[in-house]
């Protein structure tokens, strides 16, 4: 009898992970500040002055941003983009509006009032991270009247935008005041060092998530919501644009084929070694063998094998 062909299965990211992560990371009042005083470079520490105000798409319109909030007299809007969009402004614009509306309801304050109404000022920031346009410069600012079809000295409107570069290694001041941002940043790094490598994205994710877990890095978000956020970043990451990119910069050419081996066993041991050391440090944070194995994606024999190893050694 002729052999049923096996079907393989290629991997795709559920949609609704897209651009999760980064929100996910921030969505704790106590990160959401620190990122606010890390970007103005303030020390502002009361979290019940905070109010989150993102918008839900489910009620306002289709319209949802990643992150807004309220602090200290400032109306703070911040998106996460991975690739370059010079369209925020006109977005961003329309997010205030609305921003602007719910402020107004929720006060109940008269737009017909012979008073002057004092509203908070708008501090619009998009914390790229892509590999596009904008990947060599620190940061730049987009304009809403860059976008009107005449140009205006003075114009009626305008909507500006702080574009903040937070790859690893640009504007290390804001990112290392955060050390969500830091890690978050990291991790990103990480993803695309290994993939560099030749890595597939799968394995990428992996080894940057196992390589963070052992530097002490976004262990809380990682250890509990793993296959969460492995599903975001897969969402996140296109692989064929990734090496595209890397072909195109010059980065994979040159490379002979017994190099290449040589690179994906180095690396193959080197995961191994990192898996051990992760392992190792979860088990001194008291983690079982069954959460260690779910963590690491591992047989929880092996695990506890370690355990036993590393148990005996006190």
């Amino acid at each position: 009898m002729p052999r049923k062909r096996r079907r393989t299965r290629t991997r795709k990211a559920n949609r609704e992970y897209k651009d999760r992560l980064f929100i996910k990371i921030f969505e704790n009042k106590e990160d959401l500040l620190s990122l606010y005083n890390a970007v103005n470079g303030s020390n502002y520490q009361n979290l019940e002055d905070l109010e989150v105000t993102t918008l839900n798409n489910a009620i306002y319109m289709r319209m949802k941003n990643d992150v807004s909030f309220l602090v200290d007299g400032f109306m703070n809007l911040y998106e996460h983009q991975s690739t370059y969009n010079p369209n925020m402004p006109l977005r961003d614009c329309l997010y205030m509006l609305q921003l602007y509306q719910n402020y107004i309801d929720s006060r109940n304050l008269d737009l017909y009032s012979s008073m002057l109404l004092k509203i908070p000022t708008p501090r619009l920031i998009v914390f790229y991270n892509g590999q596009d346009r904008m990947r060599r410069e620190e940061e730049r600012i987009l304009k809403l009247s860059d976008a009107f079809e005449k140009p205006d000295l003075e114009p009626s409107l305008e909507c500006r935008v702080r574009m903040i570069n937070i790859n690893h290694g640009k504007n290390q001041e804001i990112v290392e005041k955060c050390p969500k941002l830091y890690e978050y940043s990291y991790l990103v790094a990480k993803i695309r060092e290994y993939q560099s490598t030749g890595m597939t994205l799968e394995g990428a994710i992996g080894a940057a998530i196992e390589d963070c877990l052992v530097h002490g890095y976004l262990v809380e978000l990682l250890t509990s919501n793993r296959r969460e956020v492995f599903g975001m970043l897969l969402y996140e990451y296109d692989e064929k644009k990734h090496l595209k990119n890397l072909y195109e910069e010059g980065v994979a050419e040159g490379k002979r084929r017994g190099e290449r081996m040589g690179e994906r066993r180095g690396i193959k041991k080197g995961f191994r070694q990192k898996e051990y050391k992760t392992a190792q440090n979860l088990y001194r944070r008291g983690f079982s063998p069954k959460e260690a194995a779910a963590i690491l994606e591992r047989d929880e024999e092996t695990i506890a094998a370690w355990y036993k190893k590393w148990s005996g050694l006190r």
